[in-house]
């Protein structure tokens, strides 16, 4: 009868319909995914709560953690000038060196100049003849092949002698680096990580010049070094600052000067780069070696000296001191174990390790005279230490 509706019809409706094969298959896919994102989406949150807050370092990939790192940092280098170039496309000058600037795992120079030597569109800054007080470096670009075979590993361009020959100049200059596989730093907001093993380190390079990272503006320091400090697992930082020559060999407080320009706070920008996220501050541009402090439990080694340089940087004296500081660090940046070694420039401006340890002797005396309570210790050996006893005293013996 239409319209009627009979018991049996109404205990089919309760019964459920059993869907076909293919269509639950899809069913049970669609409710795994669910579950799968709902999973993925609280592993995420759970890792965001504890990755750290601004300016920290960021953990890396899954896989083993990061493990100490040795960084050796030498001084001034310059390849070829007005006053002539070293023999063998540049290698003469490292000769005598080359097995100990091997001996880290990233090996960092400041490379004072350029490799531009006739390259079009350059234009030397003190025009053709130059003389005075003004001078100019520049040598040829397949030079810097003598780079890596010395083993050094990344350059640091923030300095006043990287922009001689201008954009060309310094373009020609990082052409040149490039081409030989060697890292460089110091450009206008440039932060270079370099990887060895599972541990990546940050390299930023300072100075108080248009052309390079500005050392002389505090709050652009602290945001550079907080930005690389997200992006690696150690950050090295390299400063070009201060006045020159035999007579700046100790680090004043404040704002030092050469030739009328403004050198920088050297003691305020070490510290504030510390106090961002550095792990290591290196030193260069006094021409002379200054002394080395420790700050919140890191090394600051204001200066080096002249590491090498053709016929303009072996002038005598303290002008001729010079040395290499090899710093390990560990995966997250404590400072491991560091050793001082005494180098002196022989004539025309040829590094050699100095068997005297004469600038040992005067780094471990800045040291003391400049930063006291916070001078790290140097020993006769090079060996560098926190401020204080290296040893405790030892026990009176009790007599019963």
């Amino acid at each position: 009868m239409t319209g009627v509706t009979t018991p049996e019809d109404r205990a089919a409706r309760r019964r459920p319909v059993k869907p076909d094969p293919a269509t639950a298959r899809r069913r049970r896919r669609t409710a795994l995914a669910v579950v799968a994102g709902i999973v993925l989406g609280l592993v995420a949150a759970l890792a965001a709560l504890g990755s750290g807050g601004s300016g920290s370092k960021q953990a890396g990939p899954t896989g083993p953690p990061p493990g100490p790192v040795s960084i050796l940092w030498v001084g001034d280098t310059t390849l070829g000038s007005s006053a002539g170039d070293p023999p063998q496309a540049g290698r003469g000058l490292f000769a005598g060196m080359r097995s100990r600037l091997q001996k880290a795992d990233l090996t960092f120079a400041n490379l004072e100049g350029t490799l531009a030597r006739d390259v079009p569109g350059t234009s030397n800054k003190c025009g053709d003849e130059g003389g005075g007080t003004c001078f100019s470096f520049a040598a040829p670009a397949t030079f810097g092949a003598s780079l890596k075979w010395a083993g050094i590993d990344i350059v640091n361009l923030a300095n006043n002698h990287a922009s001689d020959f201008g954009p060309a100049g310094e373009a020609a200059t990082i052409k040149a680096l490039f081409a030989n596989g060697i890292a460089h730093t110091g450009l206008p907001g440039e932060i270079t990580v370099l990887r060895r093993g599972t541990t990546r380190v940050a390299f930023v390079g300072f100075a108080p010049y248009p052309w390079a990272a500005r050392l002389d503006v505090l709050p652009q320091v602290t945001a550079l070094v907080r930005k690389a400090a997200t992006m690696a697992d150690v950050v090295v930082v390299a400063m070009h600052a201060g006045a020159e020559g035999r007579d700046a060999v100790h680090t004043p407080v404040g704002i030092e000067e050469a030739y009328g320009e403004n050198r920088g706070d050297t003691r305020g920008f070490a510290h504030a780069a510390i106090d961002a996220g550095a792990d290591l501050v290196v030193g260069s541009g006094p021409h002379v070696v200054r002394g080395i402090e420790q700050y919140e439990g890191k090394l600051i080694a204001y200066s080096l000296g002249n590491f090498a340089g053709w016929d303009n940087f072996a002038r005598g004296d303290v002008l001729n001191l010079s040395g290499m500081i090899k710093v390990t660090l560990s995966g997250t940046g404590r400072t491991l174990k560091a050793r001082w070694t005494p180098v002196v420039l022989d004539s025309p401006g040829v590094p050699r390790v100095d068997g005297s340890g004469e600038s040992t002797a005067l780094v471990r005396q800045l040291s003391q005279d400049d930063f006291g309570a916070t001078a790290a210790k140097i020993d006769d050996d090079g060996t560098i230490t926190p401020p204080g006893p290296a040893t405790p005293p030892a026990a009176t013996p009790v007599t019963r």
